[in-house]
C-alpha cells in the first residue's frame, strides 16, 4: 500500500517516521491524530520483532511437540506481518525470513509427529537456536524427512517476495525480458508447491539464489539479471523423472 510515512502529530507537533517505528501513535505524546508530510510511497514491510528466546528458554521443561507449537506460532506471526518494500525501496529476501518460514513448516511436522526421529528433533532445535539470528542450516544438514518442509517454506517465501516485487514494480516500466523472468519465477514456485515442496535442498537454494539475483537485476544490476535468467532457465523439470523433481 502507498502511505505517507513521515508523520506530524496534530497534538504536539512532533515529527517521526512510520517507516522506522511502524506505529501511527506519536512517540512523544501517544496521540493517534497526525498528518503525512511527504509523498505517498509503497510500504509493505511492517515493523515486527522476531525473538525466539522465550521458546528456547522452555526447552528443558517442555516436550518437543509443545515447543514446536510455540515456535510455529511465533514464526507465523512474524512472516504474516513481514514485507519487502520499505518506503518505496525493494529489500532483499533475507535469511531471517527464510529461516522463520522453514521453522514454521518444520515446527508443524514436529508438533504432529508421534514418533519423532532424533535427527529430525535435532534439526528442529538447530532452527530454533538460530532462526531469529538470521542463520540457516546448510543444505547438507537437512534430513530427508524434512526436505519437503524446506522446499515448501522457500517456495512460499519466494511467492510472497515475488508479490512484493510486482507491487514495487507497478509504477516502473519493466522490459519484456524482465516481465518474462518474473513470470518464469512464478511458474517455478507453482511447480514446487504442487510437489508440496518435495525437492532437493540444493534445488530450493538455487530457487532462492535466482530470486535474489533477479531482484538485484531489476534494481539495475545487469550482470545479476543475466545470472538470474540463467538460473531460472536451469530450474526445469527433467523429462521422464519418475518423482517429478527439478532437473538442470
Amino acid at each position: 500500500m502507498k502511505i505517507r510515512g513521515e508523520r506530524e502529530c496534530k497534538a504536539c507537533g512532533t515529527r517521526w517516521s512510520y517507516y522506522e517505528t511502524g506505529s501511527v501513535g506519536c512517540p512523544a505524546c501517544g496521540s493517534l491524530r497526525s498528518v503525512g508530510v511527504d509523498e505517498r510511497t509503497e510500504h509493505t514491510d511492517l515493523q515486527v520483532a522476531f525473538d525466539l528466546t522465550p521458546v528456547r528458554n522452555a526447552i528443558d521443561e517442555t516436550d518437543p511437540d509443545e515447543l514446536a507449537e510455540r515456535a510455529r506460532d511465533r514464526c507465523r506471526e512474524y512472516v504474516r506481518r513481514r514485507g519487502f518494500v520499505n518506503a518505496g525501496t525493494l529489500r532483499d529476501l533475507d535469511d531471517t525470513y527464510l529461516a522463520a518460514g522453514e521453522l514454521l513448516h518444520v515446527g508443524d511436522i514436529v508438533a504432529r509427529e508421534i514418533h519423532l526421529e532424533d535427527r529430525d528433533e535435532l534439526y528442529f532445535l538447530s532452527l530454533l537456536r538460530d532462526a531469529d539470528r538470521g542463520e540457516r542450516p546448510p543444505v547438507e544438514d537437512v534430513p530427508r524427512s524434512l526436505q519437503a518442509a524446506r522446499g515448501l517454506a522457500y517456495a512460499t517465501a519466494v511467492r510472497e517476495y515475488r508479490r512484493d516485487i510486482k507491487t514495487w514494480a507497478a509504477d516502473r516500466d519493466l522490459a519484456a525480458d524482465e516481465r518474462s523472468a518474473l513470470e518464469t519465477l512464478g511458474e517455478h514456485v507453482t511447480r514446487v508447491r504442487m510437489l508440496d515442496g518435495d525437492i532437493e535442498p540444493e534445488t530450493a537454494e538455487r530457487l532462492v539464489e535466482a530470486t535474489r539475483e533477479l531482484a538485484h537485476g531489476l534494481r539495475g544490476d545487469e550482470f545479476a539479471f543475466t545470472q538470474a535468467q540463467e538460473r531460472l532457465d536451469a530450474l526445469e523439470f527433467a523429462d521422464g523423472d519418475a518423482d517429478g523433481r527439478f532437473g538442470g
